[in-house]
């Protein structure tokens, strides 16, 4: 379908915002721009912090448990270590092709058209990343108050009041300064990558002690459960759901300084990092704890403590509670800038495209993200939800990447600054689609539930971006909200430069774009970045 007037008719406000192509978000912001303030160190912060959440410290007993022994998990965190590598030369590929923030959602756009490109942004705006966000403020709130309950569970309100505030104090961060929120991303990943080093010495000291047993080839491959190739399979994607949150840093592509250099250069850097850390942090758990022990943990990161820090036991939770709220940071600065690239299409309000004047931080984008996790907070429902669309948030993996070899024969001649080799998509498509056939043939309800939620969109689609001639009480109720929230929220139209908008046409653009009269932004504008 084609992509191109029938979006200015959109759920963006006046419906005059998102234009496709190459005009994409060339508005008239007087100068207002997002900041390219994420260097090489915040970029491999963003990705690091991103994958690296509570799963390492909690629970990595997931691959264990289906790979039967400790010597295939091992293999298997290599293997998805390589793959998730693989994936992320691809999309660096795409990264600097296609150079512009929303990630996967922006190259399936452009790639396959608006449809499945809105299709990947409402699976995400609806359950993606408030459940996401919800369930990793959730874990930083239970390690924080489980020491002022030692003998009992904390109270289930106690926790989802913490994570509350968790959230609404990263949104301020998140809102006040660029510069702040990738600080507090960098310290807060260095304090997990600390976190995770102690694991590793300790876990070498127990291997000079002669700790070794179950590293032992003969005793590595010793299963506990007979193998079988369904649970192998299962032991993969457990695998690379532990790697999830490798493609965000292409989220902020338009926000980092020198992208062709820092984007690839970053992924290069961190997905390495990463395998090397999970692997000898796992290789570390097993000097300690016996597969048996490992699995009978809760919480495998503090039973580790517990058996070698003695009193200093404590550093453990502490570590997981520190890696949980720089989960969330890096999580609300990446989705936000998801949601903010869709408004820009036009395919969520206008309001959503806009940043401050003097912050130049999206707090439309920010605000509409801890509004939806507040949101799931209370709800009951949030690790069911997840089980649904993580089939569908793996499945646009492999569509974008399919979509990198597409571009290759639609799109021959178009710039590249990098361009690998096509057997490197095609290895991590054969890869992924052996784990998607057997997602489906394991789990063919939550897989079909995962789907039917995702089609819900399209009705929305064809409701809101589609359908060009609304009417115009709608158009009207919708141009006063956005004026409300620009005036609530000080915020207009980034100036994105390079469009080709120019002379009278390029006026009216930038006027329809906004319903603030041209005195109120005037107004408004009492500050550049």
């Amino acid at each position: 379908m084609s992509d191109g007037p029938r979006q200015r008719s959109s759920t963006s406000g006046s419906g005059k915002d998102a234009a496709g192509g190459e005009k994409e978000g060339g508005g008239g912001g007087g100068g207002v721009a997002l900041k390219k303030e994420i260097g090489l160190v915040s970029a491999c912060g963003i990705i690091v912090g991103n994958i690296i959440g509570s799963g390492i410290f909690v629970s990595p007993k997931g691959v264990l448990e289906n790979a039967s022994s400790v010597g295939l998990a091992l293999i298997v965190w290599i293997v998805t270590g390589i793959i998730t590598a693989i994936g992320a030369l691809c999309y660096a590929e795409l990264g600097v092709t296609i150079p512009k923030s929303g990630g996967d959602y922006a190259y399936v756009k452009d790639i396959f058209g608006g449809l499945a490109g809105f299709l990947r942004l409402w699976i995400a705006v609806l359950v993606i990343y408030p459940t996401n966000q919800a369930v990793i403020a959730l874990t930083f709130s239970n390690y924080v108050l489980q020491p002022l309950f030692p003998t009992c569970f904390p109270p289930e309100n106690g926790l989802r009041l913490l994570a509350a505030v968790c959230l609404l104090l990263l949104t301020w961060v998140n809102c006040s300064s660029v510069r702040w929120a990738t600080r507090v991303q960098d310290i807060f990943t260095a304090g997990k990558l600390l976190a995770l080093a102690l694991i590793i010495v300790m876990g070498i000291v127990q291997i000079c002690k002669g700790e070794y047993y179950w590293l032992e080839p003969a005793n590595a491959f010793e299963p506990f459960q007979d193998y079988d190739v369904g649970l192998i399979a299962l032991a993969f994607l457990q695998g690379s759901f532990a790697y999830g949150g490798w493609n965000f840093l292409n989220y902020v592509t338009e926000e980092l300084v020198d992208p062709y250099v820092n984007l690839p250069r970053a992924i290069f850097i961190s997905i390495p990092l990463v395998t090397f850390v999970y692997v000898f942090a796992n290789i570390a758990y097993v000097t300690a704890m016996s597969p048996q022990e490992l699995l009978a943990s809760n919480a495998v990161a503090v039973t580790f403590g517990e058996k070698l820090l003695g009193v200093m036991s404590w550093i453990m939770p502490i570590s997981v509670a520190l890696s949980t709220f720089g989960g969330v940071n890096g999580s609300l600065f990446t989705s936000s800038r998801l949601f903010f690239a869709g408004a820009r299409e036009g395919h969520l309000p206008s309001l959503l495209a806009m940043i401050h004047m003097k912050r130049c931080t999206p707090i439309p984008a920010l605000l509409f993200t801890c509004l939806s996790t507040l949101l799931m907070l209370c709800t009951s429902d949030m690790y069911t939800l997840i089980n649904y669309v993580g089939f569908i948030n793996y499945l646009f993996y492999g569509v974008t990447v399919a979509g990198q070899i597409v571009l290759r024969f639609t799109k021959p001649d178009m710039h590249r600054p990098i361009k690998i080799s096509l057997i490197w998509p095609v290895i991590y498509l054969i890869f992924w689609a052996f784990l998607l056939i057997f997602s489906l043939y394991s789990e063919p309800v939550v897989c079909g539930t995962g789907l039917a939620i995702m089609l819900t969109g399209v009705p929305v689609y064809f409701l809101g971006v589609y359908w060009d001639n609304k009417p115009k009480c709608f158009d009207a109720f919708v141009d006063k909200m956005t004026y409300v929230g620009q005036k609530f929220c000080m915020v207009v139209y980034p100036d994105l430069g390079g469009s080709s908008e120019s002379g009278e046409e390029g006026e009216e653009m930038k006027e329809a774009r906004s319903p603030l009269s041209k005195e109120d932004g005037d107004n408004l504008k009492s500050g550049d970045c």
